[in-house]
């Protein structure tokens, strides 16, 4: 269950940073009150995860799996840049994760 508390909040990372620059500053309450809500809720289950789960593993993975999916929705969404050297990072973070899921973190 740790894992899965893990990824859920990783993707409400990247729910919360796609929404941020929506909230003007703070200064729009709506795109505000759904990013702090995505905010704190990827906190709650990353502090979930981080029961069992060491804590060096669980926060690279969430802000990796937080990094990789906004630059994978900027990309698809928001126009953002598409070229080789980001796609390439991109996959090293990825490689990444996977590489502390798969030797030896619970």
């Amino acid at each position: 269950m740790d894992w899965i508390y893990l990824i859920i909040a990783g993707l409400l990372e990247v729910g919360w940073a796609t929404t941020l620059p929506y909230t003007n500053g703070f200064t729009k309450p709506v795109p505000s009150l759904i990013t702090l809500a995505a905010l704190a809720a990827s906190f709650i289950l990353l502090a979930q995860a981080l029961k069992t789960l060491p804590v060096g593993t669980g926060y690279a993975v969430w802000t990796g799996i937080g990094v990789v999916g906004t630059a994978i929705v900027g990309a698809v969404f928001l126009n953002e840049p598409r070229d080789l050297p980001r796609f390439i990072c991109i996959s090293l973070i990825v490689l990444g994760i996977a590489g502390l899921r798969f030797t030896g973190a619970k």
